[in-house]
């Protein structure tokens, strides 16, 4: 049965539900995408709007909570409990200005929704692999997305957003009302409040040329030697990635990868068939191509470069930067994930940076990892393997590139904790985050797997 609530507590001035442990609808409301972790909050606010979200955040405050945000929960690193979890699945509102280029989204909108919304004028956002993905939690930490070598982060793009702080304020974040805030939650993630809705760019983007090649496991020395010196090569228009994966005998998957060790070439190209079949030619002759998924897509394709799951599933990741990648590094990632290794991963991903993602915006702001050459994601799933032995595993990968490691990329440590996102900033930018976050939450409020300090 619903926990009386007071009609003097914040909580009575919620419109959306409010749900306790035991309360019909509280795991559903609660269970997000990674199902590691089994939230267990002290309170679930399905919030409809940004006064929701703030008397939550006041109700957090007088009960001596902590608050939890989550929209999909891509994101989720800890079981929550004790908190009090906003929910903002239901604030999906999706304007779009095609004039101007501009969408305004609310808080829990995934990229799908905009992806569909914008192709119709001619237009994409920046978002990430995965079109499942929320577009808050991803633009708050960088976004790092398939067209981020021309176009750069997601939060470089944004130019307004609302935020609910920890006193209860609802504030209209712009580069004028709001420098500080405005500069550190564009790549500070969820440190400073709540973000309830957010306004960014669009990019003309229509179409790409693109999708996956995919190898056998015989053939993962020579691709991945050949992927680290081509890459490099391409120009901005061109975004890649290389991933090793071990694939589940899952009959929604092609034959020729199915229940298979494969290592699949990810490509991006902003230009026409032509001119991106003439940049893939190296990698083509790398070796024998058991899964040829490229093509001249529309935009709203974009899924089809990396094919990432969308069934809610355990997950464990971890991830890094790399300043470099010589042989010698791909020779480490071999020997730890590669197909003769005893490896529980489910997928090593080493991604290009540079181009735009190496420059600063018009606009500054806190985003992580700019001068990384090279991102290392790792992804294993605890089913069969204890989550201790695909935790382990992760770790050695990480861990075996450390020779060539840099300040990395919020989004992409995975499962990281406190202690490793201190050392993504450099010192001056690191301490006026701390500065910001004090004014913005000085008793520590958020919970958040992205601690800065």
């Amino acid at each position: 049965m619903t926990a009386m609530i007071d009609q003097h507590d914040s909580l009575s001035r919620i419109a959306g539900p409010v749900l306790f442990p035991g309360d019909d609808g509280y795991a559903e409301e609660t269970g997000g995408f990674n199902l590691t972790y089994r939230p267990g909050p002290a309170v679930v606010v399905g919030a409809t709007c940004a006064d929701d979200v703030a008397a939550a955040v006041a109700h957090a405050a007088a009960t001596g909570r902590r608050v939890a945000v989550q929209a999909t929960g891509h994101g989720l690193t800890c079981d929550l409990f004790g908190t009090v979890l906003v929910s903002t699945r239901r604030m999906t509102e999706v304007h779009i200005d095609p004039v101007a280029r501009v969408a305004r989204v609310g808080a829990g909108v995934r990229w799908r929704a905009v992806i569909d919304a914008a192709a119709p004028h001619g237009l994409a956002p920046l978002n990430g692999s995965s079109s499942d993905v929320g577009v808050v939690g991803y633009t708050t930490g960088g976004g790092l997305g398939p067209l981020a070598r021309r176009y750069g982060f997601a939060a470089d793009h944004v130019r307004r957003f609302t935020l609910v702080t920890a006193d209860g304020a609802v504030r209209d974040v712009t580069p004028a009302s709001e420098p500080d805030l405005f500069w550190a939650v564009r790549g500070g993630k969820g440190n400073f409040g709540i973000v309830t809705d957010i306004e960014f760019d669009l990019v003309p983007v229509s179409r790409f040329f693109g999708g996956a090649l995919v190898f056998g496991a015989d053939d993962a020395h020579a691709v991945l030697h050949a992927w680290r010196a081509w890459a490099p090569t391409l120009p901005e228009e061109t975004t890649t990635s290389v991933a090793l994966l071990r694939t589940p005998p899952d009959p929604a998957l092609p034959e020729p990868i199915r229940g298979r060790f494969v290592v699949a070439v990810r490509f991006t190209h902003l230009g026409d068939a032509a001119s991106g079949e003439a940049l893939l030619a190296p990698m083509r002759a790398a070796g024998t191509v058991v899964l040829d998924a490229i093509a001249d897509m529309p935009y709203p394709a974009i899924d089809a470069v990396h094919m990432d799951p969308t069934t809610p599933m355990p997950m464990w990741d971890r991830g890094g930067a790399l300043s470099a990648l010589p042989a010698e590094a791909v020779d480490a990632v071999l020997a730890t994930a590669g197909p003769a290794a005893d490896c529980p991963l489910a997928m090593v991903e080493l991604r290009l940076l540079g181009g735009a993602i190496g420059r600063a915006p018009a606009v500054p702001n806190a985003v992580a990892g700019r001068d990384a050459a090279f991102s290392l994601f790792t992804v294993g799933v605890p089913v069969g393997p204890p989550i201790e032995l695909v935790a382990a595993a992760a770790a050695r990968v990480v861990g075996s590139v450390r020779p060539w490691a840099c300040r990395g990329l919020v989004n992409l440590l995975g499962q990281a904790g406190p202690d490793r996102v201190g050392d993504l900033w450099d010192e001056a930018d690191r301490a006026r985050l701390l500065t910001i976050r004090g004014r913005a939450d000085p008793t520590g409020l958020f919970a958040t797997n992205v601690v800065i300090g």
